[in-house]
């Protein structure tokens, strides 16, 4: 079976994080969150891959190559404009033969893909769309069905108190191709919003695969910052992406003070040098080729590569691109710094706080 990724959006809920960089390729505990979908993927047998692209294709596909490296076959199809999910489905149409499954590219989950390609195929659905829970159903589209899981109907993002449910569409599809037939080319349509409707007017076989998995998309820095915490808890340990027994993490060639404090989970890349009398609270990632000078303390945060921190610097609950320099007794809380960002010596971001890439912040009086 081959399954499609969409990973084509342009991703400006994460600005300024991703201002040079496509979502598909933001780092998750120091690898592109990509890789963890193709990984997902592979671990179901499914290694054939289709990736629909559009916004800042090149890194992607000077990345993951062929696929070989990663133990898949990809093929990679780009958008000339934005075509939707629908849309972005039905342009890669032409390199799929059989049932498929399609994902958008900016969902972490642990679904057993495996167990919800069985249930498709018994149920003879033309679709099958996977359910989790949702504490908040508003934001998502929320589906009922019958006894038998087949669907009734759709909303997307209900407002408030009008949510007659909290399973909600993850955005993981099984898909027979006679299902693009109702997609028009080179147009732009939403599966969810036009393309699956649609096809329930007519009365197709659409079902509905419910299941207990995690589920996460990172379209905001808040939950991008959520989805390294809960993949460090014991709870997402079987994915066997970080193990909470070993909770520091030490990558090669890392230098790291005896006098150094650590609280971990904390994962720190290759290259580093943590200095003396430093403090590192997890839930915490550090990117390869860091350097955090003496009495700085970092806590909660990401931190992608080859930052340069200086002594006595404070980072807390924040995301930290590429590149950034931190003068001497700067304080940085609950912000999001783009890429080549320098903080003045003594400068204080505030909270909620988004720096574009390659601002200097001054210090103010």
């Amino acid at each position: 079976m081959k399954a499609v990724i969409l990973v084509g959006g342009k991703a400006t809920r994460l600005h300024p994080l991703t201002a040079n960089l496509p979502k598909a390729m933001v780092p998750v505990l120091n690898t592109p969150f990509l890789e963890h979908v193709i990984r997902h993927l592979s671990r179901h047998g499914i290694t054939e891959i289709v990736l629909s692209l559009g916004h800042l294709a090149e890194p992607v596909e000077a990345y993951f190559k062929d696929g070989s490296g990663f133990g898949v076959k990809l093929k990679y199809v780009l958008e000339d404009s934005p075509r939707g999910t629908a849309g972005g489905i039905k342009n890669v149409e032409k390199l799929l033969d059989g049932t498929f499954i399609a994902l958008n590219g900016d969902v972490f989950t642990d679904l057993d893909i495996s167990v919800m390609i069985d249930f498709h195929r018994q149920k003879k659905a033309l679709a099958t769309i996977a359910l989790a829970r949702a504490d908040d159903p508003t934001h998502y589209g929320v589906i009922e069905t019958d006894a038998e899981s087949r669907i009734l109907s759709f909303r997307e993002k209900p407002a408030a108190g009008e949510a007659t449910g909290n399973m909600v569409n993850i955005g993981t599809y099984v898909l027979e191709p006679e299902a693009l037939a109702q997609i028009m080319s080179r147009t732009e349509v939403s599966i969810e919003r036009q393309t699956f409707p649609q096809l329930l007017t007519q009365g197709k076989p659409l079902y509905a695969y419910a299941s207990s998995a995690y589920w996460l998309d990172i379209g905001t820095p808040d939950k991008y910052l959520k989805l390294q915490a809960d993949i460090m808890s014991p709870d997402l340990s079987g994915l066997d992406i970080f193990n909470p027994a070993q909770s520091v993490r030490v990558g090669q060639d890392s230098n790291v003070s005896p006098s150094a404090q650590i609280t971990g989970p904390v994962l720190i890349g290759s290259g580093c040098f943590i200095g003396n009398r430093v403090q590192l609270v997890g839930p915490l990632t550090i990117g390869d080729g860091c350097n955090i000078s003496a009495e700085s303390v970092i806590e909660n945060s990401v931190i992608w590569t080859g930052a340069w921190i200086g002594p006595r610097v404070c980072v807390k609950n924040s995301i930290v691109a590429d590149h950034c320099y931190f003068q001497a007794n700067s304080v940085v809380e609950e912000a999001v710094l783009g890429d080549n960002v320098t903080v003045c010596e003594g400068s204080h971001i505030t909270p909620g706080s988004r720096i574009a890439s390659g601002t200097v912040v001054e210090r103010t009086a």
